[in-house]
Parts: structure tokens; C-alpha cells; sequence
């Protein structure tokens, strides 16, 4: 059982001789631990940000919010009933081609479009690091699971192989108290 486990966990495991108090010696594996820190993807890509890729990400996330789409339906409403409803005179874009305010919605779309792709690439390129990260978690946690599994069944061996020195000594014991038979 050592061999397998020493042979399966070369690099990672380490064998320690233990003395018992009746003198004998034993080697045993210990895990080593040696594996790099898990390291955190949200600090990584904070680091990894320009200035412009932070105001792309900053503009992507407010622009994809519930209030900026209050704030659009808003000043839409406001400027189409003001065309629609107000004296004639006040009227500074007239229904029904409403010129100036296509122009104008047009532009907030041509100028936030790029920047909602770079922020959404950004927030991609995040995620693609928490999976990556998540996976190295993974074949950590596999690998020590491994280890104390192979760990568990060396001590079932064990346990199973003093269990049966435990019955020899009694068998041993009850030969000796055993008082002769009378013949």
C-alpha cells in the first residue's frame, strides 16, 4: 500500500520515519502540501484593467442597469410629448419625423455601443478566470481527496492487520490460563 500511495503522489509526499514504544520503526507518508496559494481571479483582473477598460466596464455596467433604462424611457417620453403636446410655437423637434431626437438617439447608441462591447469583453475575460481558477480548486481538492482516500485504506490495512495480531496474543493468553484437564 505505500508503494502505490508513494508512487502515485511522488512529488507531494514525503516519507517520515515514526519510532513506537516498543522499538520498532516505521515509514510513513506525509502529505507535503506543496501547491501553490489559491489565488483570487476578481484581484487579477482588477490589476490587468487600463484606465479606459475600467471606464468601458464602469459604462457598461450603468448602462445595463434598470435606471439607465428609466432615465432613456424618461427623457424619450419628455421630449416626444413636448414635441407632441406643447404650444407650437415651443415645439423645437415637430412630429411626425421627430429629426432631432433620432439624431441624438442615434448618437448616445453609436458612442455606447463599442464601449458596452469592450465591457463586455472585460466581463468575459473575468469570468473565463474565475472558471480557470475554480478548475485549479478542483484538481486540488481531487488530489488531497485521492491522497486521503489511499491514506484511509493503508490505515484499514492496518487496523486489520493488528486486529488479527490482537487475536493471536488472546488465543495465546487464554492457551496459557487454560488449567491442564484431569484425566
Amino acid at each position: 500500500m505505500l508503494e502505490a500511495f508513494t508512487e502515485r503522489f511522488k512529488d507531494e509526499v514525503e516519507l517520515v520515519t515514526h519510532r513506537f514504544a516498543d522499538g520498532k520503526v516505521a515509514i510513513v507518508p506525509h502529505w507535503r502540501h506543496v501547491h501553490p496559494p489559491v489565488r483570487n481571479p476578481n484581484e487579477d483582473l482588477k490589476a490587468s484593467f487600463t484606465p479606459l477598460e475600467r471606464v468601458a466596464l464602469a459604462v457598461t455596467i450603468r448602462v445595463g442597469s434598470p435606471g439607465f433604462f428609466l432615465l432613456i424611457a424618461t427623457w424619450t417620453a419628455g421630449w416626444l410629448c413636448w414635441n407632441l403636446l406643447a404650444p407650437r410655437p415651443l415645439r423645437f423637434d415637430p412630429a411626425p419625423a421627430f429629426v432631432l431626437w433620432l439624431f441624438v438617439s442615434n448618437m448616445i447608441q453609436i458612442l455606447l455601443m463599442p464601449l458596452i462591447m469592450v465591457g463586455q469583453n472585460l466581463l468575459s475575460r473575468h469570468s473565463e478566470l474565475r472558471s480557470e481558477a475554480d478548475f485549479e480548486v478542483n484538481q486540488k481538492a481531487e488530489r488531497e481527496a485521492e491522497a486521503i482516500l489511499l491514506h484511509l485504506e493503508h490505515q484499514a490495512v492496518a487496523i486489520a492487520r493488528q486486529g488479527e495480531l490482537m487475536l493471536t496474543i488472546l488465543a495465546r493468553l487464554e492457551d496459557r490460563t487454560d488449567p491442564p484437564a484431569r484425566s
